[in-house]
């Protein structure tokens, strides 16, 4: 038997299309026709099978010397399905004796010989190929033939090959055996492997920027979904965004002159809804951790008169909706701007900057952003939710049903006469090609009747 390996679909039918030109009889493995891969399997190791497959068909499945007794079995039983018991054990032990016959005489051949088409870029996969044949102890060979004009040698071979073959005068259709093409082909697998390994390091190295992030956010979303009272993290949070708003509007570093206290009250009645207009002059003598640690107790105040008109358990469950539903939707976000940012970061290598650091560091930025974000969310529609209590709608008036009026099979009513009454022509029937009696001469069909 002999195994003939190919590495695309394309090229094992058109190799295919070679034999059967050649009366050549054999099977295509490609799958293509999975539902016939077993019976394939189960012939390709007896005497004279050809089968033509490629690199991924019939992966994992040993082909056995002289055939598959158990498959043949079933393939007569299911041909035969009324077959007596004892005619199915003589079958069995017949078909058993018959393959162990053949695979004596496919062994003192030499067993299954691989042949191969070409070499794939990887060589696992060629080892995968050779395995194919000494299973299990069983004996077997494999050759390969390949072209300088192959994909793997002409991309990635060196040119000095064939200009080596053209001073020694090899001719079109010579074969070559020679350790130096081995090393070639074996040296173009090893560029091509490299290559590869690099894209799949780089492709890890840009997905571990965004696993980190992830872990972060799954993290905090544990930490919500466990808590029982989160009011010290809204408040943790409050007093973060209120330092913010004081590096912006009253920086720590210049006088109070020069505060932009007007700013700061637009700023926490927008974030807070806390209204500080009427003490702006107040707020002006006040030192920097003064005026600090009044807005700190105006916001816990806040919080507190909030907590006290929804409710305790209502505020604690208000907590974690809000808190879930803001973060699922910046992360949904922020994950489709990751996207885009990751499709185009390439070019920064035309500005002599390493792409993946550009990506970490935008990464980073927007993640920060993100997070940002999600803590002014929430604590924008903790601080304004309100209880509006929704108006009664109106009662359902309920109509009395009025009994359903039963009909005779004539058309007849059984109440007072007032159904539909059958309409009767009175005059005789005027035709659709006749003139029309309104005189007229038209068809009636084209007057009357249309």
């Amino acid at each position: 038997p002999v195994l003939v390996g190919t590495i695309s679909i394309e090229k094992s039918e058109r190799l295919a299309g070679y034999l059967v030109r050649h009366g050549i009889k054999h099977n295509v493995l490609n799958a293509k026709h999975h539902e016939k891969e077993a019976e394939i399997i189960a012939q390709a190791g007896r005497k004279g099978a050809v089968t033509i497959a490629t690199n991924m068909a019939g992966r994992g499945t040993d082909i056995l010397l002289g055939g598959n007794p158990d498959f043949l079995f079933k393939k007569a039983l299911y041909a035969e399905p009324e077959m007596p018991p004892e005619r199915q054990t003589a079958l069995l032990q017949q078909i058993r004796a018959e393959c162990e016959e053949e695979k004596k005489e496919v062994v003192s051949l030499g067993g299954l010989h691989i042949l191969g088409t070409e070499r794939h870029e990887s060589r696992r996969i060629d080892n995968q190929l050779r395995g194919r044949a000494g299973r299990q102890g069983d004996p077997g060979s494999s050759r390969f033939y390949l072209s300088l004009e192959d994909d793997l040698l002409r991309i990635f071979g060196s040119d000095r090959i064939s200009k080596i073959m053209l001073k020694l005068g090899m001719e079109e259709g010579v074969p070559i055996e020679a350790k130096m093409v081995t090393r070639a082909i074996e040296n173009a697998q090893k560029k091509v492997e490299a290559h590869h390994f690099e894209i799949r390091k780089q492709l890890l190295d840009y997905d571990d920027v965004l696993n980190k992030q992830r872990e972060v956010i799954y993290e905090r979303r544990r930490m919500i979904l466990g808590g029982e009272d989160l009011s010290e993290d809204v408040k943790a949070g409050a007093e973060e965004v209120l330092d913010a708003l004081l590096d912006v509007y009253c920086p720590k570093e210049t006088y109070a002159e020069e505060w932009d206290l007007k700013g700061l009250a637009d700023a926490v009645y927008a974030q807070f809804a806390i209204d500080i207009k009427d003490s702006v002059a107040e707020l002006k003598d006040m030192g920097f951790e003064a005026l600090r640690e009044e807005l700190v107790r105006k916001i816990h105040e806040a919080y507190a008169a909030k907590e006290r008109e929804l409710g305790r358990d209502l505020l604690r469950q208000l907590e974690k909706m809000v808190m879930l539903r803001t973060i699922d939707t910046l992360w949904k976000d922020h994950l489709l701007g990751m996207d885009s940012l990751r499709e185009g970061i390439g070019l920064r290598g035309y500005g002599q900057k390493d792409p993946l650091i550009e990506y970490k560091r935008e990464a980073f930025d927007m993640f920060a952003a993100m997070m940002d974000q999600c803590e002014r969310d929430v604590l924008e529609h903790l601080f304004r939710v309100q209880i509006v209590q929704g108006e009664q709608p109106p009662p359902v008036q309920t109509r009395p049903r009025r009994p359903p009026q039963l009909k005779l099979n004539r058309g007849e009513d059984t109440g007072g006469g007032n159904g539909d009454k059958t309409v009767r022509r009175t005059g005789e029937k005027v035709g659709r090609n006749d003139p029309c009696p309104c005189g007229s001469g038209k068809k009636y069909k084209k007057c009357h009747g249309a």
